[in-house]
C-alpha cells in the first residue's frame, strides 16, 4: 500500500466510523478505529475515539485503559495537552447525546470526564444540568462534586458564566430548599459581570418559590442577594416585603415596605408601596393606629392619581393598582365611599392594562358566533384558590354537581402549586379541561379566549392582581365575580353574584357590575369534614363549667372597636374565657388583646391564644370547645362562619352595610337562626352576654342549627348549583339578545 493510498484509506475509515457513530453502530465504528490505530499507532487522538466507542458499548474499564496507555510515556506538558484533547472529544459526544435526549449516556460520558479532570468546572455544571434532566438531583452534588469549594477558592479563567447562571436558575427552581443551593447563589455573585442578568434570573425564580412552592421565607433569602446589585431597588423591595409578610415576619415585611415607599418616585408606585405597608400592619393584627393612618394616606394618593390620570406603561405597576383598595373594608363599613374608590381604581387600571396589551376598549367578542342551544355552555372558572384554601373548600359543591350535559367546565389555575395538595388534585380531576397557569395574566387570558369560553367566573376579585388583569382583558363575552371577595369594580366584569341578604336593597346605586341575586344564598355547601379534636379545656387551664367564647380570624379582621366590645361581653359574664385564634404576629396580637382587656377591666388571664393546626378537619373539631363564637366587624367571617354553624355553635355577628359586614348575616338567615344577629354595637354586646349566661338558649340555637342541616339552602350544594346554572343560562340569553 502506497503512502497516498494509506492516507486515503485512513480518511475513509474515519469517515465511515463517524457515520456508524451517528447511526449508533458503535461496534463497527470501534473496529474501524482499531484498523486506524494499527496504521497510525503514534496518533493519540485515535485512541480517544476508540475509548469513547468502547464506553458507548458499556465497556468502561476497556475505555479507561485505551485512554490511559498512550499517556504513560508522555512528558507532563504532553499529557496535559493530550488530556485537553481527550476532554474535547468526550465533550462533543456528550453534547451530541444530550441533544438526542440520551441523558443517561451523556451523564456517563461526563462522569468519566470528571474522573479525568475533576476540576473542570464547565463539565461539572453540565453534570448538574443532566442530573436535573434525569430528575436525580438532590442538592448534595454541589458539595460532592466540589463545585462550591472550587467557586469559592479562586476565579476560574475558562468558566462559562452564562452556563453557571443557567444551571443556578434550574437548581433554584428544582430544589431551592437544599442549603447548598442558597450557598451556590451566594458564591455565584463573585462571577456576575452583568448584575441585571443575575436579578432577572433570581427574581422570577424567587417568585415561583414563594407562590408555587409555598416557601416565602426561602424566597426572601434568595431575593436578598439582589439588593446590593441594584440601584433601583423598588421592584425587589416590593416582592421582598410581600415574601416576609407571607412568611409571618411582619416587622421585617413592614420595614421593607416602608423603605420601598420612601424611594418610590411616582404616584402609582407610591400607591403600590403604601398598600404593602397597610398589608403588613393589618396582617400583624395589632398596629391599628398606624393602619388607619396608612388607609388615609392610601385614599389621598388614589384621589391624586384619579385627578392626574397619568399614563402608566409599566405592566407590573399597573397590575398592582387593582388590589390597592382591598383592605378598605377591613377598616371601615362605608360601602358607598369604598366602592366609589374601587370602581375608579379598577377603571383606571383596566384602561392602562388594555393599552399595554394592545386591546381595543370595548367587547372583543361582538362578532363571536351565537352558540347553538344544543351545545353545552362553556363555563370557565378562574382562581388561585383551587387548593387548600377557604375558597377551595367552599366551591366544591358547584364542581361536584354541575350538569355536564348542559355545561362544559374549564378550570384555570393561577399559580398552580407545585406541592402535594389533595384538594388541588381534586379540582384538577373535576373538570373536562384544566389549565395549569402561572402568574402571567396575559397568557392565561389568551388561553381563555382561544378556548372560546362563554361565561368566565372569577373567584378571586381584588384579592389577586393577576386575576384582575385577566378579567380586565375581557377574554370571555360574559364575566362574573363570585365567592372570593366583594366585587372588584372592573368594567370588564358584567355581574356580581349575591343573594337577598348579603347586600342591601339599594346597593346597585354604587356597584358598577350588575348585582345578580340568587334566590336564597350566594354560597352553599353540603357540610365539612370534621376530625377528632385535639383541644381540651384542661389543657388550657379552663374550668369545665366555664363559658368559653372563641374568635378565629386573621389579623386583618381584629378591628379594635370589636375587640373592645368582645371584652365588654367577657366582663359581664362571670367565669368566662376568650379564645383567640388566627394568623397574625403572635406577640403583637397578644399585647393588643391584653391591653384592650385591661382597659376594659378584664384580667388578661382570661384570654387564651391558640396556635394554628395543620388539619382543616381537626381545626373544625376544635371549634367544639366553644360555647359561643364572636364574629368580627366590619369584616365578618365567611368560611369560619359556615364552619361554626355546621358545628352547631351559636354565633354573634354585627351586621353592617357592606358585603363583608353581611356574610354571617346571610348565612344565619339561610340557616334559619336569628338569635345572635345584631344591628348595633349595643345589640352585639347584649347578644354576647345573653348567650353566655343562658345555657338553655345556647342549646336551643344549637338544636336549630343541627336541624337546619336537613332543610336549609345553606347546606344544599346541589340545589344551589341548579340555581347558579339557571343564572348562567339567563346571563347567556341576555348576552345573545344584546348582540343580535
Amino acid at each position: 500500500m502506497t503512502a497516498r493510498q494509506s492516507q486515503s484509506d485512513l480518511k475513509t475509515w474515519q469517515q465511515q466510523a463517524t457515520q456508524y457513530l451517528i447511526q449508533g453502530d458503535y461496534s463497527r465504528a470501534a473496529s474501524l478505529y482499531e484498523k486506524v490505530i494499527a496504521a497510525e499507532p503514534e496518533v493519540r487522538k485515535h485512541y480517544w475515539y476508540l475509548g469513547l466507542l468502547l464506553l458507548l458499548q458499556g465497556q468502561e474499564a476497556e475505555a479507561q485503559m485505551t485512554w490511559l496507555l498512550p499517556m504513560t510515556d508522555g512528558e507532563p506538558e504532553q499529557v496535559e495537552s493530550w488530556t485537553a484533547e481527550l476532554m474535547q472529544v468526550l465533550h462533543q459526544e456528550a453534547t451530541r447525546q444530550e441533544t438526542l435526549e440520551n441523558y443517561d449516556m451523556a451523564w456517563a460520558i461526563r462522569q468519566h470526564m470528571r474522573e479525568i479532570s475533576p476540576t473542570d468546572m464547565n463539565n461539572l455544571l453540565h453534570l448538574i444540568g443532566l442530573t436535573l434532566k434525569l430528575n436525580t438531583f438532590s442538592g448534595e452534588e454541589l458539595t460532592a462534586f466540589g463545585i462550591l469549594e472550587l467557586l469559592q477558592s479562586e476565579q476560574l479563567p475558562n468558566l462559562d458564566v452564562d452556563l453557571l447562571l443557567q444551571v443556578l436558575q434550574k437548581v433554584i427552581e428544582e430544589v431551592p430548599w437544599h442549603p447548598s443551593v442558597l450557598e451556590l447563589a451566594q458564591v455565584c455573585l463573585a462571577y456576575v459581570k452583568e448584575p441585571l442578568n443575575f436579578i432577572l434570573m433570581v427574581l422570577p425564580a424567587s417568585i415561583k418559590i414563594a407562590y408555587t412552592k409555598k416557601c416565602p421565607s426561602l424566597a426572601a433569602q434568595f431575593l436578598e442577594l439582589c439588593i446590593p446589585l441594584e440601584t433601583e431597588k423598588r421592584e425587589i423591595l416590593r416582592h421582598l416585603a410581600a415574601f416576609y409578610q407571607n412568611a409571618g415576619d411582619f416587622s421585617k415585611g413592614i420595614e421593607i415596605a416602608k423603605w420601598c415607599y420612601s424611594i418610590s418616585p411616582t404616584l402609582p408606585e407610591q400607591v403600590n408601596a403604601n398598600h404593602l405597608v397597610l398589608r403588613g400592619l393589618l396582617s400583624a393584627g395589632g398596629y391599628w393606629e398606624e393602619a388607619f393612618a396608612a388607609l388615609e394616606q392610601q385614599e389621598s394618593l388614589l384621589l391624586s392619581l384619579f385627578k392626574e390620570q397619568p399614563q402608566v406603561s409599566n405592566h407590573a405597576i399597573v397590575q398592582r393598582l387593582f388590589n390597592s383598595t382591598v383592605f378598605f373594608p377591613y377598616l371601615r363599613d362605608e360601602p358607598k365611599n369604598n366602592r366609589h374608590i374601587h370602581n375608579q381604581v379598577s377603571r383606571f387600571a383596566q384602561a392602562n392594562v388594555q393599552s399595554i396589551a394592545g386591546v381595543q376598549p370595548g367587547n372583543r367578542h361582538q362578532q363571536q358566533r351565537a352558540r347553538n342551544r344544543t351545545q353545552p355552555l362553556k363555563i370557565g372558572y378562574l382562581s388561585h384558590c383551587f387548593c387548600s384554601h377557604s375558597v377551595g373548600w367552599l366551591a366544591r359543591g358547584v364542581f361536584r354537581y354541575h350538569d355536564r350535559e348542559r355545561f362544559e367546565l374549564y378550570a384555570y389555575f393561577i399559580s398552580y402549586k407545585e406541592i402535594n395538595d389533595p384538594l388541588q388534585d381534586w379540582y384538577f380531576q373535576q373538570v373536562e379541561h384544566a389549565y395549569k397557569g402561572g402568574i402571567y395574566g396575559n397568557e392565561i387570558a389568551e388561553k381563555i379566549y382561544t378556548d372560546d369560553i362563554d361565561i368566565l367566573i372569577d373567584l378571586d376579585s381584588l384579592t389577586l392582581d393577576v386575576t384582575c388583569e385577566i378579567m380586565a382583558l375581557k377574554p370571555a363575552p360574559v364575566q362574573a365575580t363570585w365567592l372570593g371577595w366583594d366585587a372588584s369594580g372592573i368594567p370588564g366584569i358584567d355581574y356580581f353574584i349575591a343573594d337577598p341578604y348579603v347586600l342591601p336593597d339599594f346597593a346597585q346605586e354604587y356597584y358598577s357590575e350588575t348585582i345578580w341575586r340568587l334566590p336564597h344564598t350566594y354560597i352553599a355547601v353540603d357540610g365539612f369534614e370534621v376530625g377528632i379534636p385535639t383541644l381540651r379545656r384542661e389543657h388550657l387551664d379552663i374550668p369545665s363549667d366555664a363559658v368559653v367564647y372563641l374568635s378565629g380570624q386573621i389579623g386583618y379582621k381584629r378591628h379594635p372597636n370589636m375587640v373592645r366590645l368582645q371584652m365588654k361581653i367577657l366582663k359581664e359574664v362571670p367565669n368566662s374565657y376568650f379564645l383567640v385564634k388566627g394568623l397574625a404576629d403572635q406577640e403583637v396580637i397578644e399585647q393588643f388583646f391584653i391591653q384592650i382587656a385591661e382597659e376594659e377591666g378584664v384580667n388578661g388571664d382570661r384570654l387564651r391564644f391558640l396556635p394554628q393546626v395543620d388539619s382543616e378537619a381537626i381545626h373544625r373539631a376544635n371549634l367544639g370547645i366553644a360555647d359561643v363564637v364572636l364574629d368580627t366587624y366590619p369584616y365578618n367571617g365567611a368560611t369560619t362562619t359556615l364552619e361554626t354553624l355546621w358545628m352547631g355553635i351559636p354565633l354573634v355577628t354585627r351586621v353592617g352595610q357592606q358585603f363583608a359586614a353581611r356574610n354571617s348575616y346571610t348565612m344565619m338567615m339561610n340557616a334559619g337562626v336569628t338569635e345572635g344577629i345584631a344591628w348595633t354595637d349595643e345589640e352585639y354586646v347584649e347578644w354576647g352576654v345573653r348567650l353566655g349566661k343562658d345555657e338553655a338558649l345556647r342549646q336551643q340555637v344549637s338544636w336549630k342549627l343541627r336541624q337546619s342541616r336537613q332543610t336549609s339552602p345553606l347546606w344544599n350544594a346541589e340545589q344551589f348549583t341548579r340555581e347558579m346554572e339557571q343564572a348562567y343560562m339567563q346571563m347567556w340569553m341576555g348576552y345573545l339578545e344584546e348582540i343580535n
